[in-house]
Order: structure tokens, then C-alpha cells, then sequence
């Protein structure tokens, strides 16, 4: 525990240096980027620059290859020039691991900080390559990159782009001679300048127009459409086998132990695999096979135990005899009329409803570390923005530092609006109030928190009918608003107002 806590405070220090220098297409393990951009720059490039030879890269067992000397060198080139805080880092890469001894190379496995190193071995590849097209230096300034690209294209330069996700790399070329050239390129570069060796087995080139290339669990390939060469994004083959392995160990988990709480972990497993997978484009179609597989477990293993619901028809939205579904059911798959599936009280998730969602680029340039990026993160904050920097300047001393982080978090997370009405909230008229009193036994928690208007909060404490009727007249609550003033008031050990006396 004590080297996890260290290492947590080195990463603290070292992110704000090296998310600034990173390059904007390395989506591993960095805040604000994520597998879905990594495979929407992909989508991108393949589909509007029609770059459909694709070289993969995959550095054999990278993780257990990094040369310590060359990480600690990169890091001083970085900026991080500390020589405590980097003999520290050496003393980390040396952990002595039970059963092997004190390793030679290779970045501690589980580590906090080793995602983080990682990125600054590769972060060397993501500029190398960009430099050959992306980011290549001209005399001339242009304002306009299009402008820039037309130029250099003129001088023979070869168009490439790398997207990373930590070592898994694809390099992504607009013909196979560039692709064969910068494959060759890119194994010796790896090779000669960081120790690595790529693995022959997977890294390859692929023309995405007669093939499919794997990244991250998805399979990408493009057909003809009106004339033009449009991406189409599957499931790879593996992930699906992975997926129907882990529902169907789920399901027998289930039939030793049919409680609500293992239906429930079910459940998330199943919405958190759509939500991973609704950026393929034809995952509809990839989880109806899915889901004919898995079905069929679910019907045999789970038959004695699955309550049947008498009056369903698939053509009607309601049977005659409603089955519970639980809040979340309805929120993700309200839309959908399976046969009903009950275990323990819980009803299944639909396997097969999944539908495609585009993965969403964004501005490179959103950083929490860099005057720019910072500009653009709190130009998305809009009216909050003002609230928040309220929040910063008016302490309030007498609570707690977890009270007083809490609050400002919670104000842009409730984006500047009131939790029961939704009206905006403005200074001078909203409270942040504890849902279970402290006096009760509630805590600072940001759970327990609440922004409200100033009404509201006098409506959940008010206890006489003159009180609660003078604050229902000026706030005009709806039935939802009601509903969720009664809640906060038996929180807080008072009457519902429908039981108040008016």
C-alpha cells in the first residue's frame, strides 16, 4: 500500500508535464481520450482521406521489454529533471518481483505509474511518424492546414498517420508501397532507437478494401457505396467468441446460485459490453448472433428457474401480466419487446439490443494541462463557469476541504441548474444541501450533496401547512418535482407534503 500511495504522488507530479508534450493521437490511458477515439480518428482517415492500407503494429511483449536506461533519458528530455524524483523512478523499475528477482527491463506489471511510462517510451514513435506528414516542419507558416498538406504534397512526401493505443499501433497510408516502406522504417526505428522488436505474427499490412484490420476489439473495413468507399465496423471474431465465453460462465454462475445479485451482475455485464460495442457500425447484427449463441444456455440452464409471464405477444408493447423492469431496463431498452426472461425477480437484458452509435471525435487540443486545452474545457462549461469560479473564490471555511470540493464539482455536474426544478441556479439564490442531514448522521459525501434554489430548500425543511403552501404556490412543482421534494423530506425525518395537513 505504501508503494501504491508513492507512486500515486510521482504520477500526480509527472502527468501534468508529460500530458502536455504527448501527441494528440495517443488515446491509451490518457484523461479525455478513450478506445472510442482512438477507433473514431481510425474511422476518419479510412473513410474522408481514404488511407486504406493499414499497417499494424505490435511491439512484442512491450511491457516487459522497456529499456530502464532510455525511459529515464526520455523522461529527462521531457522535462522531468528532478534527479531525486528520477532515481526514485529507477528504484520503482528495479521492484524486485517475488520468484524472478530484480528485473533488468520491463515496466512493473499492476504498477499506478506504468501506464504513464509507457506513454513516454512510445510518445518518441507518435513523433517520429507525425513528422514524417502530420506535423513536418515548412519555412512557409500556413494558416490553414488543408493549404499546408497541398504544398507538401507536391514535394513527394509520403501522406501517413499514426493512432496509438498504448502498444497496440496502427499507421494508416493512402498506398502499399508507402505502407511497405514505413513498415520497414518503423520495425528498425523501434528496433535501433528503443530495444523493441515487433511480433511477425500480428503485425502486418492489410488494404482495408479486401480485407479487415483488427484494433482494439473492432474489425474495420470498407465497401463501395454510391460510388464511394464507405467504413464498415464490426465486432472481431475473437472479441465475440470472448464475449459469449464470459455471459455463458455468468449464466452458469447463475444456475448454481440464482440470487437477484448475480442476475444483476449479469446485467451490467451485458449493458457495459453494449456500451463498449455500439460504435461498430453493425453491432446490431453481431449481437443477434451474440444472442442466438448465448440463448440457447440461457434457455437450457436457466429453464426451471425463469419465470414465465402468461399474455406476451412480440407484436404487442405490453403483455397482459406487466413484469417488473427495473429503471435502467427502461432507460436502455425501453425500446424493445423481448420475450420477458425473469430471474430471481430481475429481468435479463435483451442480448441482442445493441444499437450503433457513432464513435465522436473531439478537438485535439482539449488538455487539462495546456493554456489551450484548459480554455476549451471551461468553454464547455458555459454559465457554470461563472458559478464555479464563485464557488473558488467564496470558501466556506467552517465545512470540510471534501464539503468544499464536492460542492464545486457537484454545481458542474448539475450543470449549474437546481436538482429538483432544473431551473438555472444564480448567486445568492441556490444552497448546496445535504440530502440525509449532518444532524442525522449524513456525511460530505457527493452522494449526500444537492444544489438547490433557495425555495426548494425551505419547502423540504417546512413543517407547517401555511409554510409548505406558500412555497408549492410560488414554485409550481410538477409530479416529478414533487415526487423528488417528498423523497429529500423523509431524508431529512418529515412528513410527505400529500400528508401535511394544507
Amino acid at each position: 500500500m505504501d508503494d501504491r500511495i508513492i507512486q500515486q504522488c510521482i504520477l500526480q507530479v509527472l502527468e501534468p508535464i508529460c500530458e502536455a508534450k504527448f501527441h494528440d493521437h495517443s488515446c491509451g490511458f490518457r484523461p479525455n481520450r478513450s478506445a472510442s477515439h482512438a477507433i473514431s480518428r481510425t474511422n476518419f482517415l479510412m473513410w474522408k482521406s481514404s488511407c486504406h492500407y493499414i499497417v499494424d503494429i505490435d511491439i512484442k511483449g512491450f511491457f516487459d521489454n522497456v529499456n530502464h536506461g532510455k525511459l529515464l533519458k526520455q523522461m529527462w528530455t521531457m522535462g522531468i529533471r528532478d534527479k531525486n524524483l528520477i532515481s526514485i523512478i529507477g528504484r520503482i523499475l528495479k521492484s524486485k518481483i517475488k520468484g524472478i528477482g530484480t528485473p533488468e527491463k520491463g515496466t512493473p506489471q499492476g504498477g499506478i505509474i506504468s501506464p504513464l511510462l509507457s506513454n513516454i517510451v512510445l510518445n518518441e514513435l507518435d513523433w517520429w511518424i507525425s513528422d514524417q506528414w502530420e506535423t513536418f516542419e515548412t519555412k512557409h507558416t500556413y494558416t490553414a492546414r488543408e493549404s499546408k498538406y497541398r504544398v507538401i504534397r507536391k514535394a513527394n512526401l509520403k501522406e501517413v498517420y499514426i493512432v496509438r493505443y498504448a502498444d497496440d499501433a496502427k499507421i494508416l497510408c493512402k498506398d502499399y508501397k508507402t505502407a511497405e516502406n514505413i513498415f520497414i522504417a518503423t520495425r528498425n526505428w523501434l528496433k535501433d532507437r528503443l530495444g523493441l522488436e515487433i511480433s511477425p505474427e500480428k503485425s502486418k499490412i492489410t488494404n482495408v478494401r479486401k480485407g479487415k484490420t483488427e484494433f482494439l476489439g473492432i474489425a474495420l473495413y470498407v465497401s463501395k457505396k454510391k460510388g464511394k468507399f464507405v467504413t464498415r465496423i464490426n465486432i472481431s471474431d475473437k472479441a465475440k467468441t470472448s464475449i459469449q465465453a464470459k455471459l455463458k460462465e455468468q449464466i452458469k454462475v447463475i444456475q448454481r446460485e440464482p440470487t437477484s445479485q448475480n442476475v444483476n451482475l449479469l446485467n451490467s455485464m451485458i449493458l457495459g459490453i453494449h456500451q463498449y460495442y455500439e460504435m461498430a457500425t453493425l453491432c446490431s447484427l453481431d449481437f443477434a448472433k451474440i444472442d442466438f449463441v448465448v440463448s440457447k444456455s440461457l434457455y437450457n440452464r436457466l429453464r426451471g428457474k425463469t419465470k414465465k409471464v402468461k399474455g406476451w405477444k412480440r407484436n404487442k408493447e405490453k403483455p397482459k401480466t406487466e413484469h417488473s423492469k427495473s429503471k435502467t431496463y427502461q432507460r436502455f431498452y425501453g425500446d424493445y419487446n423481448p420475450k420477458p426472461k425473469i430471474v430471481a425477480g430481475v429481468t435479463i437484458f435483451p442480448i441482442y439490443g445493441c444499437k450503433f452509435k457513432p464513435p465522436m471525435n473531439f478537438t485535439q487540443e482539449i488538455n487539462n494541462y495546456t493554456v489551450t486545452g484548459r480554455t476549451l474545457i471551461h468553454s464547455e462549461l458555459g454559465s457554470v463557469r461563472s458559478l464555479v469560479k464563485h464557488l473558488l473564490q467564496c470558501k466556506e471555511y467552517d465545512n470540510s476541504v471534501e464539503y468544499n470540493d464536492n460542492r464545486i464539482s457537484l454545481m458542474a455536474g448539475q450543470n449549474g441548474k437546481c436538482g429538483v426544478t432544473k431551473e438555472p441556479l444564480t448567486v445568492g439564490d441556490m444552497e448546496c444541501y445535504h440530502k440525509k442531514p449532518k444532524e442525522l448522521g449524513g456525511t460530505d459525501e457527493y452522494e449526500n450533496l444537492m444544489w438547490v434554489n433557495k425555495a426548494v430548500h425551505k419547502l423540504i425543511h417546512a413543517t407547517t401547512p401555511e409554510t409548505i403552501e406558500k412555497y408549492l404556490t410560488i414554485l409550481q412543482l410538477d409530479d416529478k418535482m414533487l415526487k423528488k421534494v417528498n423523497s429529500l423530506r423523509l431524508l431529512a425525518e418529515n412528513l410527505e407534503i400529500g400528508e401535511v395537513t394544507i
